[in-house]
């Protein structure tokens, strides 16, 4: 009997490793993502995207990186950029295999010949409505074209006039001749061809008729001789499609599989709702960290080990699910926690003077960078008479179990000295300005001979040193955890109003000057950050990416 433990597969590593042990493609294994140049990718394409590229890995495969810009209307040379970009930020490279449907259009062109040679597909002059109207209902059956019968020669005559731009947009369509009965409404004659007298933004204005997503997409995969095309759930009606055309044209059998797509909490899964967020000026644009795309998340500081390792527990299934929004801000806390360096950071500042400490004097002291990880060293931080706390931190009339300071309380300073509360000074309007402590020069941290207990500890920054910052804490940009799941209202209604909180009174340690933008920060007892692009010399700018807990509770 067999010690060693048998590995568990998932469905699609099923499939592949039955195709591998039936010697199928060769033992070949090749895989695609094949986004659309229409907008960012969200969170949800990161699971694709580590499918893909993982499953090909582990099976000594390729994957090719394929734009799918059949649609000019809204696709540019911007998207297919920051595409490139945030698959290389979550760790991925295709080498040299970058591929666009658009180089396929004369082929895929000599393809709608073929099957309009073979009687398989005709040109239609009815209205978008009246195509709509014959293709039935999921319980009736559609009604035939008056043109489906057309003779072939005409159809070729037709379609030659439409590819030389002799009919303007919406005039006539070609379509695939299948089955105006089937029970899949996708199979009810789809259309394959449109006419669009817009200018690509690789081919230019070669063209003036495009093919449809489901013309394109398992003919691209042919072309490629992709093996397994792997696709997310919604497109399961649309493989009898793929399957018959590639029948019909005799070219290379690719094989779509599907997968439930990643949806998360509190986030849209949509690119066309998206870019409504930024053109109503609900967010800052694109990469707006509120934003469910990969440049927010990037920019909002999420880690792109945070969103691999999400993938990897969420697994793959074949029905749709909802992610909880605590899952990712938990998997990005475990990879922050390893990689984040500590730094003390004063949200909302007051003074406390340390009255025997000698005045004019300061020191340096050691403070640990990471006590996760010790090769990360050590940084000297600044100490004097004067520094900030929390306000917070400092209670006249605190409740029981309270272990910050308050009168008749004692506390060390993080990487300090312990204090013990003396007095404290009002503003005019009554509030505490300034509180004072004295501090027993034996306790200092890591030599601490004093003998004196402290439950409590405190961040604090030193007044001398400390520097300015802008905090930007952000919150769900919805006040729902499914936005779109309400029949009657607009996803827009969920806007959370605080789903954005700026705060320009914070101090920090010095360390922070010299932050890069690619660092991770744990701000004491407050969460984790990162440094944000609007930073500038004279203004220093960090989001917060997650708190230290899950503070968010369900209503």
């Amino acid at each position: 009997m067999s010690t060693e433990k048998e590995e568990s597969l998932n469905f699609i590593e099923e499939i592949i490793a039955e195709d591998l042990k039936n010697g199928k493609h060769g033992g070949r294994i090749h895989t695609r993502f094949p986004p659309e140049p229409n907008g960012r990718l969200h969170i949800g394409h990161a699971k694709a995207i580590c499918l893909n590229f993982e499953i090909a890995k582990k099976y000594g495969g390729k994957t090719n990186l394929r734009f799918d810009d059949t649609n000019p209307t809204n696709e540019k040379t911007e998207f297919v950029d920051n595409i490139k970009k945030d698959i290389k930020w979550l760790g991925y490279d295709w080498e040299e295999r970058e591929y666009y449907a658009s180089d396929y259009f004369d082929t895929l062109y000599g393809y709608a010949v073929k099957l309009i040679e073979k009687g398989y597909a005709y040109v239609d002059e009815s209205t978008a409505e009246e195509i709509s109207e014959m293709k039935g209902t999921p319980t009736e059956p559609g009604k035939n074209s008056p043109f489906r019968d057309r003779p072939i020669e005409e159809n070729m005559s037709e379609f030659v006039k439409m590819k030389n731009g002799d009919y303007p947009d919406g005039a006539k369509v070609l379509r695939a001749k299948v089955d105006m009965s089937s029970p899949n409404m996708h199979m009810r004659d789809p259309v394959i061809y449109r006419i669009k007298h817009e200018h690509h933004h690789r081919t230019g204005d070669k063209w003036c008729i495009y093919p449809m997503y489901d013309f394109a997409h398992g003919q691209s995969d042919s072309i490629e001789h992709i093996t397994h095309s792997l696709c997310s759930l919604e497109f399961r009606h649309h493989r009898p499609l793929y399957d018959w055309l590639i029948e019909k044209l005799e070219i290379f059998p690719s094989r779509q599989i599907e997968f439930s797509r990643m949806n998360v909490e509190y986030m849209i899964m949509s690119k066309r709702r998206l870019m409504k967020l930024v053109e109503n000026n609900i967010v800052t644009g694109w990469d707006d960290p509120r934003m469910s795309t990969l440049s927010g998340v990037r920019r909002r500081g999420y880690p792109p080990e945070a969103l691999r390792l999400l993938v990897e527990k969420v697994g793959l299934t074949k029905r749709e699910n909802l992610i909880e929004i605590n899952l990712l801000n938990a998997c990005a806390r475990e990879v922050l926690n390893k990689k984040a360096s500590r730094v003390m950071v004063v949200e909302n500042p007051l003074k406390l003077t340390i009255s025997n400490y000698p005045e004019g004097n300061s020191e340096l002291l050691p403070a640990q960078n990471n006590p996760e990880d010790e090769s990360m060293g050590d940084r000297e931080i600044s100490f004097g008479r004067e520094v900030f706390i929390e306000r917070e931190d400092f209670d006249l009339d605190p409740p029981k179990k309270y272990f910050r300071l308050a009168p008749g309380k004692t506390v060390r300073l993080k990487n300090a000295y312990i204090i013990t509360y003396e007095d404290h000074k009002l503003d005019a309007d009554g509030n505490v300005a300034e509180v004072i402590c004295k501090y027993y020069p034996e306790s200092k941290s890591g030599s601490d001979n004093s003998g004196i207990k402290a439950k409590g500890v405190l961040h604090w920054v030193n007044a001398a040193d400390a520097i300015p910052l802008e905090i930007r804490s952000y919150n769900t940009l919805f006040t729902d955890p499914t936005p779109l799941a309400h029949e009657g209202k607009d996803f827009l209604d969920f806007i959370n109003p605080d789903s954005l909180i700026v705060n320009n009174k914070a101090l920090a340690e010095p360390a922070l000057k010299d932050a890069k933008e690619s660092e991770h920060f744990q701000f004491f007892r407050k969460g984790y950050y990162i440094k944000d692009r609007d930073s500038d010399e004279n203004s220093l700018v960090f989001n917060r990416t997650v708190t230290l807990k899950d503070g968010f509770k369900k209503k």
